[in-house]
Formats: C-alpha cells, sequence, structure tokens
C-alpha cells in the first residue's frame, strides 16, 4: 500500500475531489497551514488524518510530514490539494514500488478554462512525488522543492496528474504567483541551485539536467518575459491550444516580468546597505 501526504490551506473547493482520486489508500495525511476554511472538516469527513503545522515552505511542509506523522507504509505520495490522481497514474504507482528505484518523477497536466494545456503548459514538466519514506527529501528552491537524491536512484513514470492550478479563480493564482515570484527573485539574486549545471548539461540524456541547465542560462538572458512568452506561445506551440492557451502564455510571461523586477529591487536594496 501507499500513504499520501496532502499540503492545504485554505483548500475547501480542492480538497474533496483531491481525495476522491486517492480514496484507494488507507494512510492519508493532510499537513494543514491553519486553513480557516471548510478544510480540515471535509478532510475528516473523509476519514484523513490531519495535522496542522504553520507554513514555512513546502520543502519543510513535505520532510515534516515524511518524518513525524507516523506514516504508515513505506512508499509515499506527495500531492497538492488541486492535483488528482489518475486511474493510470494509480496502477503504475503501485507496480513502480517493486522496480529498483528510491523515487519516481511525475508529469502533470495542467487544465486551465477547462482545456488540457499540453503546449503552453510544457507538458511534460516533472517534479519527483513518489519515493520511500526513508529516501526521499526536499530542498527548497524559488518557490518550490526539489528531491535531495540522486538522479541514478530516480525513475520517471508515463502516467500523469491532473493539475486544477486555478481552480480557485484568477485572483488566487495571481496572489499565489506574486508570492512565488518574491521567492525566485530572491533566489536568483542570492544563489542559485542549479550552480553545478552547465551548457553542457543542454545536451543530457537526462531530461531533468537539459531543463534546469537552461533554466540556469535563461536566468541570464535580457527581454526574459518577451523570450519566455515567444517560447511558450510560439516554439513550444502554445498558440495551438487557442484562447486559453494565448491567456496563459501572457500570464507566465507576467509572472517573469514580476520576477526580473523584483530582481532588481532586491539587488538595488542590497547595494544601498553595502
Amino acid at each position: 500500500m501507499i500513504s499520501v501526504i496532502i499540503l492545504t490551506h485554505n483548500e475547501e473547493t480542492n480538497i474533496a475531489r483531491c481525495l476522491d482520486s486517492v480514496s484507494w489508500s488507507d494512510d492519508i495525511l493532510i499537513v494543514d497551514s491553519f486553513s480557516d476554511d471548510g478544510t480540515v472538516e471535509i478532510a475528516k469527513r473523509y476519514g484523513a488524518r490531519v495535522i496542522q503545522r504553520a507554513f514555512e515552505d513546502f520543502s519543510s511542509q513535505r520532510n515534516f510530514a515524511s518524518e513525524q506523522g507516523n506514516l504508515k507504509h513505506e512508499w509515499v505520495l506527495h500531492l497538492d490539494a488541486d492535483e488528482i490522481v489518475t486511474a493510470e497514474l494509480q496502477a503504475e504507482l503501485a507496480r513502480a514500488m517493486f522496480a529498483d528505484k528510491d523515487a519516481y518523477r511525475i508529469s502533470s497536466r495542467l487544465i486551465f478554462c477547462g482545456k488540457f494545456l499540453r503546449r503552453a503548459g510544457l507538458f511534460p514538466s516533472y517534479q519527483v512525488r513518489f519515493g520511500r519514506k526513508q529516501a526521499l527529501r526536499f530542498k527548497q528552491v524559488g518557490h518550490g522543492q526539489r528531491e535531495t537524491l540522486e538522479p541514478r536512484r530516480i525513475g520517471t513514470l508515463k502516467a500523469s496528474l491532473l493539475h486544477f492550478n486555478f481552480s480557485k479563480g484568477l485572483c488566487d493564482w495571481v496572489e499565489k504567483h506574486n508570492r512565488y515570484s518574491t521567492a525566485e527573485a530572491r533566489q536568483n539574486v542570492y544563489g542559485s541551485a542549479d550552480i553545478d549545471f552547465t551548457v553542457l548539461d543542454l545536451l543530457s540524456f537526462t531530461t531533468d539536467r537539459r531543463r534546469r541547465a537552461a533554466k540556469k542560462i535563461f536566468r541570464r538572458l535580457p527581454c526574459r518575459p518577451t523570450i519566455r512568452f515567444i517560447y511558450t506561445y510560439l516554439f513550444r506551440g502554445g498558440i495551438l491550444d487557442g484562447k486559453a492557451g494565448f491567456t496563459y502564455c501572457r500570464l507566465i510571461a507576467w509572472y517573469e516580468w514580476l520576477i526580473v523586477l523584483k530582481e532588481r529591487e532586491i539587488a538595488a536594496h542590497a547595494r544601498g546597505k553595502t
């Protein structure tokens, strides 16, 4: 069997749907950041265990759950409340436990305006979300988390999560990405977790290494918001995702613009102190 960890904060819009998708698990742990809506009540109604912890960052929440959550099973699936596990992914998770890896990357299908953004959403992009309880730990990078395992110990699953990133509305997305842009800007100014990646990694056989090397190079380019829009909308084919694709590409370019502006502000503030 598999234990499931779900991070929540005011997720009454999403949590029931997420819990329905993992009803096959007999050990579901909600790590809640003191929600003041119906999240906790809904989770308990579904039979999930709930522990509350003030939110520091994604990596510390996930590591806390693995270490202090009294999980029943060796294998753990990490989710956000706006994600859904498909039947195909459930079946693949069950098979993956018997392979020789300690963790697995899982792709997600971004749903926007009721549409799967295959191109604008840069599918498939992967995160390590499934692994052995004792082996899988995370470190914080920018606004998100990254695994600490060696690449050779990580496998890749074919099935995907469904990600309803806009399920709480555009205002919620904007507020979250305003916070995320601050974390990204600080990471870019004060030091990158991708310091070990070089231009040669663009030729790597490993998708993660290619993506992280490209991201490191991208951060040094001028006109990044424009480049990001052109890349997602034209080169990655977001134009083929219709109106939803165009809107999402514009939003992602705006997000990149926020990061750039905040990098300048942080750097100027740092210079003012010296």
